[in-house]
């Protein structure tokens, strides 16, 4: 789908500077990023880093950063305007630094490769000071669910 064309893209275009309770995705919702910028087959959102997300240290989770990763990189998986769904094969994560409890992180998702039964993706979270929190890359596979 021509990106100049693609009502997805469009719609989280007019997201940026709100937050996901809006998300098709209630992991999403519940993960309640806020979207910063949106292009084809690129999303960038900013979380904090709350209460329930970290472990018994005050750590970010790594299951809350896999969580993140795949929620984003799935919904930029939708900004390419595909007819059907896609959904995770893949998810290999690297843990390289800490975040905290109130720490602000920010998760950028890129399209790597689109074919067309199957999507790679990367992503990474990094912190306030540049330091990279987590690195991650997916593969998607296109399933027969049709999609609005």
């Amino acid at each position: 789908m021509d990106n100049l064309t693609n009502p997805r893209l469009e719609y989280f275009r007019s997201q940026i500077g709100q937050d996901m309770k809006g998300s098709i995705s209630p992991f999403g919702r519940w993960l309640n990023g806020t979207l910063r910028a949106a292009h084809h087959g690129r999303l960038v959102a900013e979380y904090r880093v709350r209460e329930e997300l970290t472990n018994p240290a005050g750590v970010l989770h790594g299951g809350a950063v896999a969580g993140i990763l795949d929620d984003l990189i799935g919904a930029t998986v939708f900004t390419l305007g595909r007819e059907f769904a896609y959904t995770s094969v893949s998810l290999n994560i690297d843990f390289l630094h800490a975040a905290r409890l109130g720490d602000v992180i920010t998760a950028t998702a890129d399209v790597i490769r689109a074919g067309k039964n199957i999507i790679h993706c990367e992503g990474r979270i990094v912190a306030a000071d540049g330091k990279i929190i987590a690195k991650g890359a997916s593969n998607l596979i296109q399933t027969s669910e049709k999609l609005g």
